[in-house]
């Protein structure tokens, strides 16, 4: 068995370095690849990648020709995953590529084909979440509970681990931020039960570089509601 761990960047240059280095130094209980994709990053993140992408390293590069958004780069690294199971990684420092292990397991040992990360499992209130993101995560998540009828408190969280033919099989569209909750409701259409996982958690803010926003609540939310009916 093999994992695929795609890793999405965009204009991510101080923290990429810093976040493949942890990803390769995981002791991943099974064969590993990563792929790396730049989404047309104009800070010198794809440099920092092209240097990364050396012989010897279990990495391939792959450079969107515009910016495109996470959903799409994810989905152009689904397009040349060898592995058996599939993880997103984010280019920040919010997901400690530690807590991988614990998220694929379930999947290796045929328990589950899908796996998610929560932040909430742990805490309550993620340390450091400001108060907006911690509201539209709860909403969300109340949202694509009702909808299809999942019992899930993260829904939000970037970390999903899912069997990559599963995952392939989705004929995903998503191009920014809603990669989530687009996988979670074509998953539970099909009654895929979906494992959860606590993880760690480190907030950033806008001022350290996160860009996700009001913008894309709405769109998560007519996601949720566009596959439901």
């Amino acid at each position: 068995m093999k994992l695929s761990v795609i890793i999405p960047a965009y204009n991510e240059s101080r923290t990429i370095r810093e976040v493949v280095e942890a990803v390769e130094a995981v002791p991943f209980p099974v064969e590993h690849e990563i792929l790396l994709i730049d989404d047309a990053s104009i800070d010198g993140t794809k440099e920092i990648l092209l240097g990364s992408a050396v012989p010897g390293r279990p990495l391939r590069l792959f450079v969107n020709p515009t910016n495109l958004g996470k959903g799409a780069s994810v989905r152009h690294g689904l397009e040349h995953v060898r592995g058996d199971i599939v993880i997103v990684q984010d280019a920040d420092l919010e997901l400690d590529p530690q807590d991988i292990p614990s998220l694929i397991r379930p999947v290796i040992d045929g328990e589950a084909d899908a796996v998610y990360g929560s932040r909430f499992m742990k805490r309550r209130w993620p340390e450091k979440m400001a108060f907006p993101n911690w509201m539209a995560n709860r909403l969300l998540n109340i949202g694509a509970n009702a909808l299809y009828q999942a019992r899930l408190t993260d829904v939000s969280c970037g970390y999903k681990a899912v069997r990559t033919d599963l995952i392939k099989s989705l004929d995903l569209r998503c191009r920014r931020f809603e990669f989530c909750f687009e996988v979670t409701a074509k998953l539970r259409k099909r009654g895929v039960r979906i494992l959860e996982v606590p993880i760690s958690f480190t907030a950033r803010s806008r001022k350290d570089g996160k860009k996700i926003g009001l913008k894309d609540f709405f769109v998560a939310v007519w996601t949720l509601l566009r596959y439901r009916f």
